[in-house]
């Protein structure tokens, strides 16, 4: 036996345990653990995006637990076993890699695999084949916005509904533009609205034709605002102040001397 299998077995039987024996792992639904699930979720997203590797093990650990749990939950309710869980993945696994597995000559929708592009268009061809009605079936409809549109964008790609190249896609972003400079002077809300949310979806698209991740380039953008927004608020204290008692251009002033002394930092 194998480490790997002696430490999924352990970890197997101790939920077996606890889901037996603890008052509150014995009363948790699938429902229950919904929530729990999804700030696991972010908080290896956070490891990630620090790239704390040993926070990154520890978030991986918790999510482990919640898969385990989910399978015991499944397997009481005599809906599925965690071996068929497993298996079912592999099995998965196994028929959407025919360029490993397999013989993609023997089927004439797919392409010979030379880039992980060509994985991914032979990936969406056979969820197809497997019974799926559309090639964005997959994604989910409670991801947030901006990684939603970005997975919209990278499926739609695999039958090659996508732009050409980048001009095309900065023409879009500055039609878009357009049409919300538009609906602006309407004065309609509902239509401004729209068309935000096309610019918002062209820029992600601008932003993945430069190779950029758009979701990540944000969150880069919240992090730069927070650290500078609290700096002005340390120099602002340092100065006897409060920021609302402050004009805005006084705290633009700041802003602004926070700036060049990240860039005078930056430059050594």
């Amino acid at each position: 036996m194998n480490t790997y299998s002696t430490a999924f077995e352990r970890l197997v039987t101790i939920m077996n345990e606890l889901r037996e024996q603890c008052p509150w792992d014995k009363k948790q639904t699938i429902q229950t653990l919904r929530h729990l699930t999804i700030e696991e979720t972010y908080e290896l997203v956070d490891a990630i995006d620090q790239n704390d590797w040993k926070g990154i093990k520890e978030e991986l650990g918790d999510l482990l637990l919640h898969i385990v749990f989910y399978a015991k939950i499944g397997n009481e309710q005599q809906q599925f076993s965690l071996d068929e869980m497993i298996n079912g993945i592999c099995d998965k696994l196994v028929s959407r890699h025919p360029h490993i597995y397999g013989d993609v000559s023997a089927d004439a929708d797919l392409k010979k695999v030379v880039t992980d592009a060509d994985v991914k268009e032979n990936w969406e061809k056979l969820k197809l084949k497997e019974g799926k009605t559309s090639i964005l079936g997959g994604v989910p409809n409670s991801l947030p916005s901006m990684v939603k549109a970005i997975r919209l964008q990278e499926k739609s790609k695999t039958v090659g509904f996508e732009w050409e190249n980048t001009e095309q896609v900065l023409a879009k972003v500055n039609e878009e533009m357009a049409e919300l400079q538009e609906a602006i002077q309407t004065g309609n809300q509902h239509a401004i609205a729209d068309e935000m949310g096309d610019v918002f979806f062209s820029l992600v698209n601008f932003a993945r034709f430069l190779q950029v991740d758009a979701d990540a380039a944000l969150e880069g953008t919240n992090q730069k605002f927070i650290k500078r927004f609290k700096a002005i608020e340390t120099a602002a204290a340092a100065q006897n102040k409060a920021l609302h008692d402050m004009t805005l251009g006084e705290m633009d002033a700041l802003w602004n001397e926070i700036k060049l002394k990240e860039k005078s930092t930056n430059q050594f």
